[in-house]
């Protein structure tokens, strides 16, 4: 019941605008967001690459509506890829396609996109195409495959979602194209017609991707904070002789910061998502309901750090 509260709560914008000069609620959110700015993000970038942990940097928000919204996203990802660059940092950038217009045009959507990824093209680094909710999925597959992949095969890739059924196929077929692959679980309320209910299937789906993807995959990154699917993933690396630089485990910015440092102390490559903007309140709210008690312990380290300011 809460979780679904949660997910309804992170829909409705009217709220956000509400919360957003809430400083209780700026406090929760600077738990899981780097900052509004761009400025903060790359701070961020800078703290991780020092303990050996790379980033994937995220502009929050999605689902623009006009063309002037979507070329600004364009221009705040050019502008995070040349500051990338610029300051040497390790990190490559991650974006939704309802950000760059896929509501407004597919042809568009598709313009800005080999915009971005010339941009990433002529610095070497990477693009990773966010997955939304299940009404997306195939139109964001189809638009990487067949307008995006032919042209960036080095500098795109893709994230899919365990909770789908369809996902195995999904994995199986880019193994075959041998893209990039990011895994997660999925954060978005589904009907039963698309996703598993149960979390014991996600779970297991979950395990049976993270090995095919391992096993057949290019250099797939296994985003969990789970530490039953991260030993699965061990196991199953040191059972079938897998090397630690064959894959990369990437957690949520301010999530498991200490099972991040243990796994590179282990020889084990990390990536963390650094999520910035103004737009922070949905992600946010479905960071608190993939796990509600995230609220007391968020709650509790805000409030303690209120009472230490006042002393």
């Amino acid at each position: 019941m809460l979780r679904n509260t949660l997910l309804y709560l992170s829909a409705q914008p009217r709220i956000f605008r509400f919360v957003r000069n809430n400083r209780f609620a700026r406090g929760m959110a600077r738990r899981f967001v780097a900052g509004e700015t761009l400025d903060e993000a790359l701070d961020a970038v800078r703290e991780l690459n020092a303990k050996g942990i790379t980033g994937t940097l995220d502009l929050l928000g999605e689902s623009v509506t006009n063309e002037r919204e979507a070329r600004e996203a364009r221009d705040e990802y050019l502008r995070m890829l040349d500051r990338i660059d610029q300051q040497g940092l390790d990190a490559n950038v991650s974006l939704k396609l309802t950000a760059m217009g896929l509501d407004i045009s597919e042809d568009l959507c598709a313009g800005i996109m080999h915009e971005v990824l010339e941009r990433a093209q002529q610095y070497g680094t990477f693009v990773r195409l966010d997955m939304e909710s299940s009404e997306y999925t195939e139109r964001t597959l189809r638009l990487f495959e067949d307008r995006l992949y032919p042209s960036y095969r080095e500098h795109v890739g893709i994230v899919l979602q365990s909770y789908l059924y369809r996902t195995i196929a999904d994995v199986e077929r880019a193994n075959a194209l041998n893209v990039r692959v990011r895994l997660c679980k999925g954060a978005y309320k589904e009907p039963a017609s698309v996703a598993f209910a149960d979390k014991h299937d996600v779970d297991a789906n979950f395990v049976k991707c993270t090995q095919s993807l391992m096993r057949d995959g290019n250099y797939p990154g296994i985003a969990t904070h789970d530490p039953a699917m991260i030993d699965a993933a061990r196991q199953f690396a040191e059972a079938e002789g897998i090397p630690p630089d064959r894959f990369e485990f990437q957690m949520l910015y301010g999530i498991r910061r200490d099972v991040q440092e243990a796994l590179v102390r282990d020889g084990y490559r990390m990536r963390v998502y650094i999520p910035y903007g103004t737009q922070w309140y949905p992600y946010l709210m479905r960071r608190l309901a993939e796990r509600p008690a995230n609220i007391a312990f968020i709650t509790g380290n805000v409030v303690r750090e209120a009472v230490g300011r006042r002393r």
